[in-house]
């Protein structure tokens, strides 16, 4: 069983080097397609790709890797933006008949949301 992690972690290190790889050839591939024809920019080596991924992730992604590292199950979204809709949801479900709102929910089920879920957290 051991052994099984090993190799099984042994193959994410290389499928994620080989991802990371890839990435940063494609950075480095646009960057030197389009930023010199449009801004003048020089070219930029495969090493200053990984510099610009590692960047864009510190200024967008932020450093908590994943989901913050406090998501469980469906937990991420415990206030917020989240609980604004969820609560816009409910007033706008509170005017409606109940055929109305099976109708709503199922409508709103081919795009994902499930009821029956949403209920389990209250």
């Amino acid at each position: 069983m051991k052994r099984y992690y090993i190799l099984k972690g042994i193959k994410i290190a290389v499928l994620v080097a080989i991802g990371i790889t890839a990435l940063g050839g494609v950075v480095m591939l646009l960057w030197n397609w389009l930023m010199p024809s449009i801004f003048g920019l020089r070219e930029i080596c495969f090493a200053e790709s990984l510099g610009l991924l590692v960047l864009s992730k510190i200024l967008f992604g932020g450093m908590k890797g994943g989901h913050g590292g406090k998501c469980c199950g469906n937990q991420c979204h415990s206030g917020g933006r989240h609980q604004y809709w969820k609560e816009k949801m409910h007033r706008k479900m509170e005017g409606m008949s109940e055929e109305e709102r099976e109708k709503f929910k199922k409508k709103l089920s081919r795009c994902g949301y499930n009821p029956h879920q949403e209920n389990k957290s209250e």
